[in-house]
């Protein structure tokens, strides 16, 4: 093949046919510089022979999309060592997106990780580690296959390593400091020049000190990168040589004495680290949490015999024995035993749940006191927990919009300072004539005052804390879009069935006529447990709950679902809508009609019980709203939304619900499909849509709104549903999210205010600007602490929010419980 071509192999989704296969073909030959394409549809791959230089690979992808299909990525996290700012940032993805097959990498600063999108055909993961290690950082394995215990003792060891760094840099800097304020008492009657004992005394510490700051320098500039490390290098570096120079009295003169300053700013730049690498640890406390939360063993219970394995060995199938006190390994069903398993570490719901046989488990849960034998169902990455930690992590990698705002002000940071720096030198030394001393004091405290990681951190920090908080609570907010965009809604549409309501019918009253209750409820039930109506299930479980004894039935009869009859203990019992019971011969007292028709104005149904030829009750069944709807209504109102309701019930049913919970705009008898248009059409008016539904039967309308956010029921959650994802079925969760949110975005600005005020105030300061009128100067010392202090600031607001809870959930049992809790 000529040099100037290339050949890529594509993974195709999309195509059925042969027909297919050649309009991605055609699609892909049409593309200028493609030389020949060729698909295989059994693989569903296309290999490409194109010329790199004026083709790419995605100009391929696009002209793929184009033609309807799609391209199938490869997706893999990658723990990075060695990142201290936002340009080191830059420098990775820079050099990953460089790599032939890689589409996008995506740094995360505060987790120290890296997201790449990559065609695993052509670019392979040893090659993505070879272009991180010549970056000039640490490849530490893949997100997920590095040991916790193992991740956490290379961070213990980078801390330490930093801490002996800072203290020897402090230990020496710190008495010279002191020594040469006080004018360096007793240098004159020493037999040599007091600048060469401090050399002497200096130059070990200053290597050990600010080697690893000198070598992360030199590292980037091998790749044509500014960063952070070069300024730090330049500002120690001039600070030590032009000691250098004033102590052999080459160019400057021994005044030129900063053997101290040089050690203390490299000190200092390390304790900003220190700090910052200590903090930013703590960001991920929510993930480890939850990784925590697997166990390792499992015992399986194989030829009879109980056989404890590593958790990697269970496979789908197995049976498992799980003692009181142990964790569920796996997602699973139970097969045998009876216990109550603590859910609260994934939920965040308190009281332990019952299980007995063909119920589910969940794994990372706690077995709290029976014996339980369970079928693993799920196992791996295909677990509750696992798909929940892969979305916290993703979501902690993502970017909100307004990241944007740092990320342009930092591309243009480290040339501005530079710029600053030179200018504030020539100005001082050539237009104001100052002294040489002062002018290269003020280079060197501008090159160390300037901090872009604080505009780096001000974002991830924040997003990283607050989506771990969020799953403390059951809320698992997917992306930082999310995040930012929930901020700012203005409307909430829910839905109605299964939604704001139980879901199902359930009785709500019980009118007699001249018999019990209990005994209205005991005939009702005894016909009803003949039916399979959802009303009859209804009056049955109402029966159930009250502990009424149900008699026996014969003769049943259905009248195509207008009624029932049979016959309970030698009477005909008829129960059914009014017009069917008046068909058999029982009259409806005019009482009984008022009080029917207050009931379906209520959005109720009237089941009419008859006995004997005569009115017995009547039953008012209907779909009940859930406990705390009506606080969550309340709780959105309040924080000043409209809310909506869509229903594809009628409108009288619909509006006796929304008059119950407070809600004035209802679009009642909207079918599923239509729920998205109306989603659009409130969008198209400028309203900001958060729709909640079920996660199954909305789909649609939670794809088409700006925010969507899926209610689920306990542990069974579709993971991958809305935008948001409440994984109890509670709807101040749903408010809680919001409120998050909200919190999150105002820690977001809050960082990059201060972020951006440091820098503005403290850059000029350092420039000398307020010298002339005030005489006011910035020691390059104190230029050194104020930046360490500046990301530290950052990362510490940003670390507030682990002890947040929304005001939805203050003072709900279970909050603050559970092993994430802990967090707080």
């Amino acid at each position: 093949m000529p040099e100037e071509k290339k050949k890529a192999e594509l993974k195709i989704s999309g195509m059925h046919c042969a027909s297919c296969a050649l309009n991605v073909e055609r699609a892909l030959r049409g593309q200028d510089d493609v030389y020949d394409a060729q698909v295989n549809l059994a693989a569903e791959t296309a290999t490409v022979e194109y010329d790199p230089a004026k083709t790419s690979l995605a100009d391929l992808e696009q002209a793929v999309n184009e033609a309807g299909f799609g391209v199938v990525h490869d997706e893999v996290t990658v723990r990075v060592g060695g990142m201290v700012c936002v340009s080191c940032a830059g420098v990775i993805e820079s050099s990953l997106a460089g790599l032939d097959g890689v589409y996008e990498a995506r740094v995360n600063l505060a987790t120290e990780t890296v997201e790449i999108t990559y065609n695993s055909a052509i670019v392979t993961i040893s090659e993505i580690r070879a272009a991180i290690v010549a970056a000039g950082f640490q490849y530490l394995g893949l997100a997920g296959e590095v040991p916790e215990d193992v991740e956490a003792r290379m961070h213990e060891e980078d801390l330490r390593d930093k801490f002996r760094r800072l203290t020897v840099g402090l230990a020496v800097s710190i008495p010279l400091f002191f020594y040469m304020i006080a004018g360096a008492p007793g240098a004159t009657a020493l037999p040599v020049s007091i600048n060469l004992i401090m050399l002497i005394i200096t130059a070990p510490v200053f290597v050990y000190v600010s080697s690893p700051i000198f070598r992360a320098a030199a590292t980037a500039l091998r790749n044509r990168a500014l960063t952070m490390d070069v300024m730090y290098a330049m500002g120690i570096g001039v600070a030590y040589g032009a000691s250098l120079l004033g102590t052999f009295e080459i160019v400057l003169t021994p005044a030129f004495n900063f053997y101290d300053t040089a050690v203390m700013l490299a000190a200092f730049l390390t304790l900003g680290r220190y700090l910052e690498a200590r903090a930013k640890g703590r960001t991920s406390d929510a993930i480890k949490s939850l990784i925590g939360l697997r166990p390792k063993t499992a015992t399986v219970l194989r030829e009879g015999r109980e056989v404890e394995v590593p958790i990697e060995d269970v496979v789908v199938g197995d049976i498992l024995l799980i003692k009181p006190g142990e964790k569920v390994p796996v997602d699973g069903m139970v097969v045998g035993g009876e216990s109550s398993v603590d859910e609260s570490m994934i939920t965040g719901e308190a009281i332990p749940v019952d299980k007995r046989e063909d119920d589910e488990v969940v794994g990372g849960t706690l077995n709290v006191n029976g014996v339980l034998r369970v079928r693993a169902e799920k196992i791996g990455r295909d677990m509750v927990l696992s798909q929940i930690i892969r979305l916290v992590r993703d979501a902690q990698g993502s970017k909100p919009p307004v990241q944007r705002i740092a990320d342009v002000a930092v591309s243009y940071f480290i040339p501005v300072v530079l710029t600053i720096a030179t200018v504030a030198f020539l100005v001082w030394y050539l237009v104001l004539d100052a002294p040489l001393l002062f002018a290269l004091t003020v280079l060197i405290s501008v090159l160390v005052v300037a901090c872009p990681c604080a505009l780096g951190l001000a974002t991830p920090t924040a997003v990283t804390v607050g989506i771990g908080r969020g799953a403390e609570f059951g809320v698992l907010i997917r992306n930082g879009e999310a995040l930012e965009i929930s901020e700012r809604l203005t409307t909430v549409i829910f839905d109605k069935t299964g939604t704001l309501t139980r879901g199902r019918p359930d009785v709500t009253d019980v009118i007699t006529f001249g018999m019990p209750e209990d005994r209205v409820l005991a005939i009702a039930a005894a016909v009803e447990k003949n039916s399979e109506h959802p009303l009859g299930a209804a009056v049955v479980r109402r029966a159930e709950s009250a502990g009424i004894s149900v008699p026996e039935t014969e003769r049943f009869m259905s009248f195509g679902g207008r009624g029932v009859s049979a016959v309970v203990e030698d009477e005909e019992v008829l129960i059914g809508n009014q017009p069917f019971i008046e068909e058999h011969g029982t009259t409806v007292p005019e009482e009984a009609e008022d009080r029917i028709a207050a009931l379906q104005d209520e959005g109720k149904t009237a089941v009419l019980v008859a006995a004997s030829g005569g009115l017995a009750g009547i039953l008012a069944v209907a779909d009940t709203l859930k406990p705390t709807t009506k606080a969550a209504i309340a709780d959105l109102k309040r924080m000043g939304l409209a809310v909506t309701m869509i229903t594809g019930d009628n409108e009288r049913t619909a509006n006796a619900i929304a008059r119950e919970v407070g809600i004035e705009d209802v679009h009642a008898g909207v079918l599923p499909q239509d729920k998205a248009r109306e989603v659009r059409n409130l969008q198209a008016k400028g309203e900001v849509v958060a729709f909640v539904g079920d996660g199954i039967n909305d789909a649609p309308a939670l794809a088409q709104a700006d925010v969507g956010i899926a209610i689920g029921s306990g542990t069974d959650v579709a993971i991958e549903s809305g935008d948001i994802v409440l994984i109890r079925d509670d709807l101040t969760d749903a408010v809680a999210a919001i409120e998050l949110s909200r919190k999150v975005m105002t820690r977001i600005k809050q960082n990059l205010f201060w972020a951006f005020a440091y820098n503005s105030a403290l850059i000029p300061l350092a420039a000398g600007v307020l010298h002339p009128a005030f005489g006011i100067t910035f020691r390059p010392e104190l230029a050194a602490l104020a930046m360490a202090l500046s990301s530290v600031t950052v990362v510490s607001l940003s670390l507030l929010l682990k002890t947040y809870t929304p005001p939805a959930k203050r003072g709900q049992a279970g909050v603050g419980r559970g092993e994430l809790a802990d967090l707080a």
